[in-house]
């Protein structure tokens, strides 16, 4: 599937979720005696949606790639986060909470990290690259494919019925 708008990204969409459960962590009163540790985690939880969003509008995939690994390395800073509350005796509270959190955020990193792998064995340059001349390639080249494709089941079945096999 061919996103067209940074809203439609399954892994935006789980970022902008994981946001929103960390500000309603976040809101709990025992975070009123640690202002600076509820702005970082708050800071940091919402740079992970920023930074796809902001990646996937810059129109390449080597931007989107630096604000992928930067969104990733947020994902993983907000886990680090939770494992420090976690151990702090003011948030022992909040454990299945903090526990949830910590799996929600792996759960982004993961797909983070898969999208990541994809887009650098993909040989594609972006969307700012892509021109009228390389649709018609990429058109040209899937229509080959196609029909190679048919050729090779048109062959199968013309040897499967006893006749001989023509090479390609």
């Amino acid at each position: 599937m061919k996103y067209e708008r940074f809203e439609q990204l399954p892994v935006w969409q789980a970022a902008i979720e994981f946001a929103v459960e960390i500000y309603a962590l976040t809101a709990k009163p025992v975070f009123r005696r640690h202002r600076s540790l509820r702005d970082q985690v708050e800071r940091a939880a919402v740079s992970v949606s920023n930074n796809i969003a902001e990646g996937f509008e810059r129109g390449t995939n080597n931007e989107l790639l630096s604000f992928l690994y930067i969104a990733r390395g947020s994902a993983g800073e907000v886990r680090s986060m939770l494992h420090l509350l976690g151990r702090m005796p003011a948030f022992c509270d909040l454990e299945s909470e903090i526990r949830d959190l910590m799996a929600r955020a792996e759960s982004v990193s993961k797909q983070l990290g898969a999208w990541i792998q994809s887009l650098q064995n993909s040989g594609l340059k972006g969307q700012r690259y892509v021109t009228e001349k390389t649709r018609r390639a990429s058109a040209s080249a899937e229509d080959r494919r196609r029909f190679l494709s048919e050729l090779q089941q048109i062959q199968a079945a013309h040897k499967a019925q006893g006749g001989e096999s023509t090479k390609m």
